[in-house]
């Protein structure tokens, strides 16, 4: 194969993945962190709604982890960025700088266990100190399958919502009850939020010390960019 037909099949394929080389397509980048104490299911909301997973033996997270998956609003395709941040007390130091830069949270707690819904003004406060103060949130009641041996009434966590001017539902990550619907939501709220903002396509997260954080670097795509086998 010539140096030009080879350039022209690689010109095709750029802008979607092939074999890890390529970003695929999309309009714009966003980064959601998850927020809450250990063990309110953070991560599985996390697998269900990037891979449709759910794990009943899921470890505590460690530092930061992330997962992406992109959907459609407006016409326009959101590449979100989902961070899980871990819940635990010793790692709030190191999670702390990952809420910069996050365009929207969801704020998670256990409806079966009180506790996780009275720290949330901790973490509230922890997410409106970090974080830019137009942030979009989500209050999440999780483990709505737990219903039977509930510990926070409905009206209440919606009251708590309504006074912090974040939106609520409660979900399921066990049988994926609403779990998109959260997700797609708060997605949506930050596409009102931002769609007087142009668009950016160029956004680059940095390298973590954390060898268990995934790290994504977006290309930006100019009229000017080649693919690699094309700069020879």
């Amino acid at each position: 194969m010539s140096s030009d037909s080879h350039c022209k099949t690689c010109q095709r394929e750029f802008g979607r993945t092939n074999k890890g080389h390529y970003a695929d397509k999309y309009d714009v980048i966003w980064k959601v962190v998850l927020m809450g104490d250990s063990g309110v299911g953070k991560s599985n909301l996390l697998s269900r709604f990037t891979r449709n997973e759910f794990s009943l033996e899921s470890r505590s997270t460690i530092g930061v982890e992330f997962a992406t998956r992109s959907v459609v609003i407006n016409g326009k395709t959101v590449k979100a960025t989902i961070w899980d941040t871990a819940g635990q007390e010793r790692f709030r130091s190191i999670t702390a700088a990952y809420y910069r830069g996050a365009v929207g949270a969801l704020l998670v707690y256990d409806l079966s266990k009180s506790h996780t819904y009275e720290n949330l003004d901790r973490w509230l406060k922890e997410l409106r100190d970090h974080a830019d103060n137009d942030i979009a949130i989500m209050l999440v009641g999780n483990k709505s399958d737990l219903r039977h041996v509930r510990a926070v009434p409905t009206d209440e966590a919606k009251a708590f919502a309504e006074k912090n001017n974040m939106s609520f539902i409660e979900a399921s990550a066990l049988d994926s009850r609403n779990v998109d619907t959260a997700f797609q939501h708060l997605l949506a709220e930050i596409y009102k939020r931002t769609s007087q903002i142009p668009m950016q396509d160029n956004l680059i997260y940095q390298n973590s010390p954390r060898s268990n954080i995934r790290t994504i670097t977006v290309a930006d795509r100019s009229a000017t960019t080649k693919p690699p086998c094309c700069n020879v």
